[in-house]
């Protein structure tokens, strides 16, 4: 078995673009606009022409900067998915590294689960601002690399890829945001722990 701390290059986001001053204070305000009036008004109920004057820029900018509230969304997670990111490559085990696969995998659905519930409003915006947009966005490609490697190297017989979606899709932001009243946190955590174990069983 290669040494379980993942596929580093799997994780790699590049280097930050420079951006100049003006162009970082219009991406500042903005973000905070939105921050601010997402969490006071809830993501479906703000509309772009007020995030555009809470922010005092033009709508001209929210649009090429972000494109859609969608974009938005995405840019407001990025901070919380690098502390999660972070915890996933370095953090202790059995999250980070240390631990075996079969641990540091359901560590990991676990861990994602609450952080699901923490920003369901801003990942369901970027998971379903169009169809199959769940799937095209970075951070899902990422949590499926991690899960798919995790798979590989607890049990390389399985067909890894196919199980890493497997194991996600009770993680979705669209079935959460139906469930959620229906499957508490505690339940959503368990069952996907017994899901994991029972692929990596073999059941």
């Amino acid at each position: 078995m290669s040494d379980n701390t993942g596929p580093q290059s799997a994780y790699s986001v590049g280097a930050p673009r420079r951006e100049r001053a003006d162009a970082a204070r219009n991406r500042a305000r903005i973000l905070d606009a939105a921050e601010r009036l997402f969490h006071e008004h809830g993501v479906d109920s703000v509309s772009m022409d007020q995030l555009a004057q809470a922010a005092q820029v033009g709508k001209g900018t929210l649009f090429r900067r972000f494109g859609d509230k969608a974009g938005l969304a995405v840019a407001l997670l990025d901070s919380r998915e690098a502390r999660l990111q972070a915890a996933v490559l370095s953090g202790p085990p059995p999250l980070g590294p240390g631990a075996p696969p079969a641990e540091r995998l359901t560590a990991f659905l676990t861990a994602y689960a609450d952080f699901l519930d923490a920003h369901l409003d801003l990942l369901h915006m970027s998971e379903t601002a169009r169809p199959g947009a769940r799937y095209r966005i970075g951070s899902y490609r990422l949590w499926h690399r991690h899960v798919e490697w995790l798979l590989g190297q607890a049990r390389p017989d399985l067909d890894a890829t196919v199980l890493a979606h497997a194991l996600l899709a009770p993680l979705a932001a669209d079935q959460r945001m139906a469930l959620r009243d229906e499957v508490p946190l505690d339940r959503l955590r368990a069952g996907v722990t017994e899901l994991a174990r029972s692929v990596l069983a073999g059941r």
